[in-house]
């Protein structure tokens, strides 16, 4: 499958690409408005960045608690489930005068049911689309993503300036509620992909099961780290330029659609596998630009073409797909997007320590150097060694032969 005129043609997709849309935008206008919220309560940049990003550190409790229910679970029943759950959270940190510390209990709470819902969403995708449109697919809704955080992140930066952030939340709200209805209208109900009951150590046996084979595991790394990291420098936005942030988010999210076109659509597959490292490259270099404190419209230009590099995933999630068993994909889709959001929120979490020691600027830039490292040091180790010469065949960390 390689045309967007048989995606759309496939029953489901579009009502779940509109669905999806309208969770999206809420998840954009909710971030942009109580990361705003938080700074000017607390004059942090950590707890600004964490209040944005926290959520994702919960992934790592779903991902070890939760993740057997991705493919145990009716899909769309539990969509709907998580939608609302979003909605009613973000009403509650909508209302005013709400404590720091109950703010970030509900961020936590909302981490803890996202982890469930990437598995559940992208394990449905499987199903909706044949193997072969997967890519395809994938790459439209990280277009999609790109997209609304576009619209969202310019939308919600005008609404800021004449709304308050409380308001801007019951919109967001009002969205999540929208997606959630459009999950249940929209798409037909399906059994679990797997038999038995989610349980905690089903979802210890999977992931043990899914992190044994070495391919896989070097899939993960290279999922997980490189741009949590450079999340990280994103997570920085709002105390770097507090009036301007919704425009750097926004020229971030339009170099990520930028990258998921032409790596989804442009590329040819035979290509694709040997583009991972200098995606990842790419995804961080430009934010080393931070450390000389660049104005807005250069700070703008350099998240555009950084964030390019988030194209990475897809040729990475290409591979996972092909390395693993139909009957475990959304627990395999589950734990790649619990351990990329996971390191997303920690990175958040390192970033607005450094600036909050330091300044905002220096903060990416050391976020920055760190991804860099990592990169670097992953594709070093899967360099051809003395047993390769033997006829022992390395990867690298994309899970490629090299």
């Amino acid at each position: 499958m390689r045309s967007y005129q048989h995606l759309f043609r496939t029953p489901e997709f579009t009502s779940f690409f509109v669905a999806s849309a309208a969770h999206t935008a809420a998840q954009t206008i909710a971030g942009l408005a109580l990361g705003t919220l938080v700074y000017r309560a607390t004059d942090s940049p950590l707890l600004s960045a964490v209040s944005m990003f926290g959520p994702q550190l919960a992934q790592v409790l779903g991902a070890t608690f939760l993740l057997s229910g991705a493919d145990r679970l009716p899909p769309r029943s539990t969509l709907t489930g998580i939608g609302l759950a979003f909605a009613a959270g973000t009403a509650v940190l909508a209302l005013p005068g709400l404590p720091i510390g109950a703010v970030f209990a509900v961020v936590l709470v909302q981490g803890l049911i996202a982890s469930l819902g990437g598995g559940v969403r992208w394990g449905l995708l499987t199903e909706i689309l044949p193997k072969d449109g997967y890519l395809l697919g994938r790459s439209v809704f990280n277009m999609l993503s790109g997209l609304m955080q576009i619209t969202g992140f310019a939308t919600g930066g005008v609404l800021l300036t004449v709304l308050s952030p409380h308001t801007c939340l019951l919109i967001a709200a009002a969205l999540y509620a929208t997606g959630a209805l459009g999950v249940r209208l929209g798409l037909t109900a399906r059994p679990p992909r797997s038999s038995g009951r989610p349980s905690v150590a089903v979802t210890w046996r999977t992931n043990a099961l899914l992190w044994s084979s070495r391919p896989r595991r070097l899939t993960y790394l290279g999922l997980w780290i490189p741009n949590g990291l450079v999340v990280g420098c994103e997570s920085l936005y709002v105390s770097y330029a507090p009036h301007a942030a919704g425009v750097l988010f926004a020229c971030g999210a339009l170099g990520m659609l930028v990258g998921d076109v032409t790596v989804g659509r442009f590329v040819p597959p035979e290509l694709r596998p040997r583009l991972a490292v200098p995606l990842l490259l790419l995804l961080a270099t430009p934010y080393l630009l931070f450390f000389l404190r660049p104005s807005v419209p250069l700070a703008g230009v350099a998240a555009a073409v950084a964030s390019v590099g988030f194209g990475a995933s897809l040729v990475q999630q290409e591979r996972l797909m092909a390395v693993t068993p139909d009957e475990l994909s959304g627990h395999a889709l589950g734990l790649h997007s619990a351990g990329m959001l996971t390191m997303q929120g920690v990175s958040a979490a390192l970033a607005g320590t450094v600036a909050q020691l330091t300044s905002p600027a220096t903060g990416m830039t050391v976020m920055a150097a760190a991804s860099i490292a990592v990169t670097l040091a992953l594709a070093s180790a899967q360099r051809p060694s003395r047993s390769a010469k033997r006829g022992v065949i390395p990867t690298d960390f994309s899970g490629r032969p090299s």
